[in-house]
């Protein structure tokens, strides 16, 4: 990913100073146009924009550890944790830096593709955000989410988790039908017209978590989807597939049901998931 961030600034004409902690990995750069540093602290010192991305933040913290931070912009692309976004910014902050935290919604050939529809979501510093808002937009679109560095992280993780849900589920209809006289290939374009028909149900879901509204103009109630699920887990069984993928939410349904709201939509499941909710 740091190559094809390090490509994309090159190829809009930006001079660009690379440091890889195998050194071997940044003469394919070199031959692009790119200054190699020798060290981590020679290219920090190189330019007043410092894009770190890493393996993790305990790498951030390594290769800058002793580097000379005082005016100068750090922009971590690494993926971690909300928590670590935030301590990374007090630790760039006492160093005498400004801060920006980074989440990549990209794939590495998504990267200076401007038709990709890959994005990075950024948080912390709002004046260095505008300050280099046209540099950054380079890669890749370029979003602000706010002022709390670790909301990057925060909508990064909450994105990757519900393309692993996604995942999850377009794993399961592969396994039901794989063993039968259906093609994955023909099978495939149906599965992704209906996730693209079923998405927008995520626009009503933010709707009725901000009202506190659960069962205003209900199609499918709580009660009718549990009844319907005992024909997913019993289809599962004849086809020999594990529901493994699926019983978790099908459970917090259930449970959701129990506690008496079946005249809800689905939406009720996530206080189920909200554990400081239950605390309180």
């Amino acid at each position: 990913m740091g190559a094809a961030l390090a490509r994309a600034w090159l190829a809009a004409g930006h001079p660009v100073t690379v440091w890889n902690r195998t050194p071997a990995r940044a003469e394919a750069l070199a031959a692009e146009g790119a200054a190699v540093a020798a060290t981590a602290a020679e290219a920090v010192a190189a330019s007043p924009l410092v894009v770190a991305c890493l393996l993790d933040d305990a790498s951030v913290g390594e290769a800058l550890e002793g580097c000379d931070l005082a005016g100068r912009d750090l922009v971590d692309l690494t993926t971690g944790t909300p928590a670590q976004a935030r301590a990374r910014a007090a630790w760039a902050e006492a160093r005498g830096a400004r801060f920006l935290d980074g989440g990549i919604m990209a794939v590495p050939p998504m990267v200076g593709d401007p038709g990709s529809g890959g994005y990075v979501l950024y948080s912390g510093s709002a004046a260095l955000f505008e300050e280099h808002r046209d540099t950054l937009a380079v890669p890749a679109g370029a979003r602000y989410v706010g002022e709390d560095p670790g909301f990057a992280a925060l909508h990064d993780v909450a994105l990757l988790s519900a393309m692993y849900g996604m995942f999850a589920g377009v794993s399961h209809a592969f396994a039901l039908i794989r063993r039968e006289d259906i093609a994955p290939r023909d099978f495939a374009p149906l599965l992704v017209s209906w996730l693209g028909a079923m998405a927008p149900a995520a626009y009503r879901s933010a709707e009725r978590l901000e009202s506190g509204d659960y069962t205003g103009n209900v199609v499918s109630t709580l009660a009718m989807q549990v009844a319907g699920s005992a024909t997913l887990l019993r289809t599962a069984e004849e086809q020999g597939v594990s529901p493994e993928l699926l019983t978790p939410f099908l459970d917090l349904m259930a449970r959701r049901l129990a506690g008496g709201q079946g005249d809800e939509d689905l939406t009720g499941v996530i206080d189920l998931l909200d554990l400081r909710q239950d605390a309180a």
